[in-house]
Order: structure tokens, then sequence, then C-alpha cells
């Protein structure tokens, strides 16, 4: 069955810690399967250049110094999700953190007579990823991306790519940083998985392979949930 003959748009969830690929993997099951990606800082950014009600309440709070509350971000999801190009479904990247916004966006799909067809978890390794996040460098010239285990350049101190001699690391790319990060997403995503797996949506995917792999992994499970 093609994703097209869905009567109701789909609604997919990636749970991940930064690194783990949620980005590249949903701009490819976008491209398969005719979704959009939604992230929460380009809902917030669009909603508030656009000037919509939900985006102009963001502003004001944002300016303010303060955080957007889970009320203003889910109106800003129920408009997004209203335009014509969300007819096939969504990629939900970074929302819901938490279970009171999971319940919030559950009230919010009921009135649209949608659901959660999946909440697919990208499982990583800690110390894994700490290695492979730690370890990124970019040219500082052209910007092409090394590590130093698993990409370095072919002649050392020099770019492959257009030859400057320059590089730059990521402030927040440090071991300290990203195992800060890998812990909080933990503590935060906990209960998600707990919530999800109880309404039999959660899947789990390794995503510590090649990207091609992931890949079809990701594509074989929301085929599956789109039929």
């Amino acid at each position: 069955m093609d994703a097209a003959t869905i009567t109701t748009p789909a609604v997919l969830i990636l749970l991940g810690p930064p690194g783990a690929g949620k980005g590249t993997q949903a701009r490819m099951l976008e491209e398969k399967f005719g979704l959009v990606q939604l992230s929460t800082g380009d809902l917030l950014r669009e909603a508030v250049a656009a000037g919509t009600d939900a985006g102009k309440a963001a502003k004001a709070v944002m300016e303010a110094g303060d955080l957007v509350s889970d009320e203003i971000v889910i109106a800003i999801l129920r408009d997004r999700m209203a335009q014509p190009d969300c007819a096939k479904g969504v990629i939900l990247d970074g929302f819901p953190r938490t279970t009171v916004q999971a319940e919030a966006l559950d009230n919010l799909l009921a009135s649209n007579n949608q659901k959660i067809n999946a909440a697919i978890s990208l499982e990583v390794e800690d110390a894994e990823m700490v290695t492979r996040i730690s370890g990124r460098y970019t040219c500082a010239g052209c910007g092409e991306g090394y590590h130093d285990q698993f990409k370095k350049p072919a002649e050392e101190g020099k770019c492959d790519k257009c030859g400057h001699t320059e590089f730059k690391r990521r402030a927040d790319d440090n071991a300290e940083t990203v195992a800060s990060r890998l812990a909080a997403y933990h503590a935060q995503t906990a209960p998600l998985i707990a919530y999800y797996d109880g309404q039999g949506v959660l899947q789990r995917t390794n995503a510590m392979g090649r990207i091609e792999d992931i890949a079809n992994d990701l594509e074989g499970i929301v085929g599956e949930v789109m039929n």
C-alpha cells in the first residue's frame, strides 16, 4: 500500500540523543514517503516570522527571556500540521520531550482524528557517542568534516577538499559536555520510552551502524506502520 492511500496523515516521532542522526534520517524519510520533518526550533522561528497569533505569543515570551510554554508550542504545531504540505504526514524531531507534552500532543491529534503511528527510538551506545562527537572537527575554509579517529585528512593538517590548513571544533564537542548531554537526554527520555511502549507504538532501531543500514531499518518500520 502506498503512503498516499492513508486516510489520515501519519505522525512519526524520532527519539534519540544529539549526534544520533535524527536529522539525517528524517530527511531521508521525507524523500521516501513524502512526509514533512517538524522540529521545535524551526517551528518557532517560522511562526514568529509569519506573525501568526501563536507566533506573536512565542515572540513576546522569547523576548522576555522566558521559555515558550507547552500550550504555545502545541498551538504552533497545530497550525503547521494543518498546512497542505503535511497531507501525507509529519516526522516530529525534538518534540515531545516530556510525558506532559506527549499527553498534550495526544489530545491535539485526537481532535484531528489522528494518532501516533510510531515513536522510533534511535538506540546508541553512550561511550561510542562520546568518541564519535568529541572527535569531530571541520575545515575552517570549506566546512568539510573530519574526525580524529574515523576520518583524518589524507595529508595531515591539510583539507582534502580545498587544501586549507586551518581547522575548527565546536566548543561543545568535547567529551565532558557530550557525556553531560547524553545523561540529560536519557533522564528526560526514559519516561517517554515507557509512555510510548505502553501505547504499543514504540519501535527501536540500532543507530550505531552505517547511515544506509539505519535508513533501511527505518524505511522498513515506517513502511509497515503506514500500511
